[in-house]
Formats: C-alpha cells, sequence, structure tokens
C-alpha cells in the first residue's frame, strides 16, 4: 500500500491529489495540463455517461458526432460565445512537418504548410453545430432538433487541476433548435431537470438548481440554468449548466425555417452540457482520508469478495473459492457487480485497505469458520461498519443494503450543505461566515454587475445562483445597501 493521505482536514487540495493518484483514477500526461484517465477512473466515467445517455434518449435526444476543428470565421460569428472563449483557445495554423535541414534528428513546422484559415481546436461546439444545423432545418417540420454529442473538448487553462481543470476534457454537449420561443425555454429548464435528478439519485449529490447572474451566463446565452453543489472543504462546483440560447446561434448562423402560418423565422436554441469535473465532484462530496467513498450506482464493483487464501493449502482454498463463486452468482442475480480477490500473496489487511482507498462500497470476507458457520463477514465502507451474514439469502441482503447505502451517503451530504447555508445581513458577517465557515452565503444583492465585481474583488466569491425557489424579499444589498428584492447564493468555488 502506499502511505497514508494527507488528511483533509490539514490540506484539502492535497487530499484531493493525492486521493485521484492513489486510487488509480487518472494521473498527468506528458502533456501540460492534460490527464489520463485510468481504467478504475473510466470505469465510474462509463457508469455516469451510461445512465446521463440514457436520460438523455428517454428525454427524446439523439447522439452525432461533430468535428473537432472549427474554421476560424465561423468562432468568430457569435461575437459574445468568440469574446467568451478567446483567451482558452488552441489554434492550429499548419498542416505539415517537415525535416530540420540543419538537424536532420529534428521536425519543424513547414512554412509551405500554413492553412489557409486558422483552425480552433473546440472550446465548445456550437459554432459547427448550427452552421451545420443550416443544412438540416427548413421547415417547421424539421423542428424540434434535439441533438447531444460525447466528445471532447480543449480549454487552455493555465491552472490545472485532474478533473476539476484541464486543459483537454471529456464531456457531452446537447444543442438543439425549437419553432418557438417557449418551446426552446421548456428544454433548457427539461435539462436541467435532468441534470440535478441524475445527481442526487446516482452521484448522492445534493444540489440548488438556480440561474445565473448575467456576468456568469454562458456566452453567447439568454440564460443559463445551472445546479450549484458544496464540496467538504466548502467551496462550491459549478456540476452542470444548461442554456437558452434565444435566437442569438441562429442569426449568427441564418439557421432559418419556414413556419407553418408562412414566411421564414429564425429558431429558437438551447444548449447543455456536463463534463468529468463530475468525477472531481463525486470524489469531494463523500470521500474521506482513508479513501473513496463511493455511490453505490456508481461504483465498477459493488462489492468484493475477499476469500482467505494461503500460499500452502490449496484444499482449503479451493473451498473457500467455490464458496466466493457461488456467492458471486447469487448477488449477480440481483444485478450487484461483483469482484472476487484471488491473490494469495497478499496479506488480507492489505487488501482491506487497498478496496477501501477505491472506494468498494462492500467488502464480504469469506474464512474457514465462515463456511463451517454457513456466514459471512460484511462491512461498509461508508460507516465502516462490521457484521456477520447468513450466507442464505446474502444476494436479497446485500441488494437492500446498497439501496441502504446509496440513500444514507446522500442524506450525510445533505445534512452538511445544509449546515452550511448561512444568511447574512451585513458585509461583516459575509466575510466572517467566508473566513470562518465557508460554504454557501444566502444574502440580499442590488443586482448590479458592479457590486458583484466589487464583493468578487474583495472576498474572492461569486454569486453562484438566483436560486429557483428564491421569494421576493425586500430588503438592502449585503455590500452597497441600496435596495434588492431577491436573496441570491454566493460561495467561493471550484
Amino acid at each position: 500500500m502506499s502511505k497514508k493521505l494527507t488528511s483533509r482536514a490539514e490540506n484539502f487540495s492535497a487530499w484531493y491529489n493525492e486521493l485521484v493518484k492513489s486510487a488509480d483514477l487518472a494521473e498527468n500526461s506528458a502533456v501540460r495540463g492534460c490527464m489520463v484517465i485510468k481504467p478504475y477512473g473510466f470505469a465510474i466515467w462509463e457508469l455516469i455517461k451510461d445512465q446521463l445517455d440514457k436520460m438523455f434518449k428517454e428525454t427524446g435526444h439523439q447522439n452525432a458526432y461533430f468535428p473537432i476543428f472549427v474554421p476560424k470565421s465561423l468562432f468568430e460569428a457569435e461575437e459574445k460565445n468568440a469574446e467568451g472563449f478567446a483567451k482558452e483557445c488552441a489554434v492550429v495554423t499548419h498542416y505539415r512537418l517537415k525535416t530540420d535541414p540543419e538537424n536532420k534528428s529534428k521536425l519543424i513546422v513547414d512554412p509551405e504548410a500554413k492553412l489557409e484559415e486558422e483552425l480552433i481546436v473546440r472550446p465548445t461546439s456550437e459554432a459547427i453545430i448550427w452552421n451545420t444545423y443550416k443544412g438540416w432545418v427548413q421547415s417547421y417540420r424539421d423542428l424540434p432538433l434535439l441533438i447531444n454529442q460525447w466528445a471532447n473538448v480543449v480549454r487552455w487553462e493555465m491552472r490545472t487541476r485532474l478533473f476539476l481543470r484541464t486543459a483537454e476534457f471529456l464531456w457531452q454537449e446537447g444543442d438543439t433548435a425549437h419553432a418557438t420561443k417557449q418551446e426552446a425555454i421548456d428544454e433548457a429548464k427539461t435539462m436541467h431537470q435532468v441534470y440535478a435528478t441524475f445527481a442526487q439519485d446516482w452521484m448522492a449529490m445534493p444540489v440548488i438548481k438556480g440561474y445565473k447572474s448575467d456576468s456568469e451566463r454562458f456566452a453567447g446565452a439568454e440564460e443559463t440554468f445551472t445546479i450549484e453543489a458544496l464540496m467538504q472543504d466548502g467551496k462550491a462546483l459549478q456540476a452542470g449548466t444548461s442554456h437558452y440560447l434565444g435566437q442569438n446561434f441562429a442569426k449568427a448562423f441564418d439557421v432559418k425555417f419556414q413556419a407553418a402560418e408562412g414566411g421564414e423565422e429564425y429558431v429558437w436554441g438551447t444548449s447543455w452540457g456536463v463534463s468529468t469535473r463530475l468525477m472531481g465532484a463525486l470524489i469531494m462530496t463523500h470521500s474521506d482520508d482513508d479513501g473513496l467513498v463511493l455511490p453505490p450506482k456508481l461504483a465498477p464493483y459493488q462489492v468484493v469478495i475477499i476469500p482467505f487464501l494461503h500460499k500452502k493449502n490449496t484444499e482449503q482454498n479451493e473451498l473457500l473459492l467455490a464458496k466466493s463463486h457461488e456467492i458471486k452468482k447469487d448477488l449477480e442475480k440481483f444485478g450487484i457487480r461483483v469482484q472476487i480477490d484471488t491473490d494469495v500473496n497478499k496479506r488480507p489487511g492489505f487488501k482491506f485497505a487497498a478496496y477501501e482507498l477505491k472506494g468498494y462500497p462492500v467488502r464480504l470476507v469469506v474464512g474457514p469458520r465462515d463456511l463451517e458457520n454457513n456466514q459471512v463477514e460484511i462491512a461498509r465502507r461508508d460507516t465502516k461498519e462490521k457484521s456477520l451474514q447468513n450466507i442464505d439469502g446474502i444476494g436479497q441482503y446485500l441488494h437492500n443494503l446498497l439501496a441502504q447505502m446509496q440513500e444514507s451517503i446522500f442524506n450525510k451530504a445533505v445534512s452538511f450543505r445544509n449546515k452550511h447555508i448561512t444568511e447574512v445581513s451585513t458585509f461583516d458577517e459575509f466575510k466572517e461566515v467566508l473566513d470562518t465557515k465557508g460554504g454557501f452565503i444566502l444574502a440580499h444583492w442590488d443586482g448590479t454587475e458592479q457590486t458583484e465585481e466589487k464583493i468578487k474583488e474583495l472576498t474572492k466569491a461569486t454569486i453562484r445562483c438566483i436560486p429557483n425557489d428564491a421569494k421576493i424579499e425586500e430588503g438592502l444589498c449585503v455590500y452597497s445597501g441600496k435596495k434588492s428584492s431577491k436573496k441570491v447564493l454566493f460561495a467561493k468555488a471550484y
């Protein structure tokens, strides 16, 4: 086993980085700011991807794929979008290398192979997608157009962290076109709810649904709906966004349709996406100083069976392995993902710590005495509780236990989140809570970008969202003292 992780309380950032690597989730690559997602980490991502994909298709969407390269002229077409991403763009200018005439062992860019038009490596795909939609939409009969793609994007981040912020990352991006404004708004809200449902039901991560302030909106959107989660260090994390685009991209790319009533109209659009950042959210919401804590629904293996094997006792090993495989078959009847550890070289204590580090929800131990008594030892990863259970009916028992664990992990996160939502009425209180407690701060805001920017400058806290359930409530802005009608949610964030 590797050395013990740094304590979360001592250094949350170091704990996170160590855990990502020690649990075999990901590692830094030879490309600055990019990561290699290792098989165990990718298995978790696949579970996330598969469930979201199912939910997208249940709401009528289809998958497609669009090029990674965007001609610069197309990228510039929607000005706000281009300006919003310009500083993060990687640009392709040439298409060929050649041998350096002064050093035959080196390659250089061939100056004669310069592209006629520079290509942007997509930081987001709206430009190439909406340019394509121009050829797909002619009539109201072609609408709605409900398309999603699973892809990689590149945003040239200067300060990176595995999963949370990397120069290249995996994500999905939905882009839809509609015949009416209300259809597009309804679509954006539907996908907002899909993200919230997934976060809470599958990730066991409570989120606050709301919409962004003008300055925090997606570049080119009329409205951005967001789900905001709270990590164990008291920082917020934007876990998913859904954007109502109005007709901005339709006008930029001339996407029109023949209306049923006659005449041409511009379509109304949405876009929405989540990324491998969800992996970071999953880690930081639930895990502890001993390693990952995975909600059972997203654990690649939900149960690990560890028979007490000995190098020299092959007869006993055969009996233990036979019983382990029997139990495995029983569990699989209930749809439980199971792994049997057949390694005879590592001691049980080493194995226990290794599976704890990787967040296997349940550890099931089979020893010689257990065979005699027709029982096994069950250990929960989330609470560390252990119990002896009869082998008869073990499949049903663990099926129920995993469901209880999913709910318990969610409730624990809800309790933490709720304890870290603090209402304040003065700026001194605001700063004190940020410094001593962290978490979400609910406070009045006067609605101006000047106040929003000043609070960010002084405290590094931003408006995470205006909650959907925010009530009309007259008050005074926490910073300026001007009149305010709603409280918004502030926090320091990833």
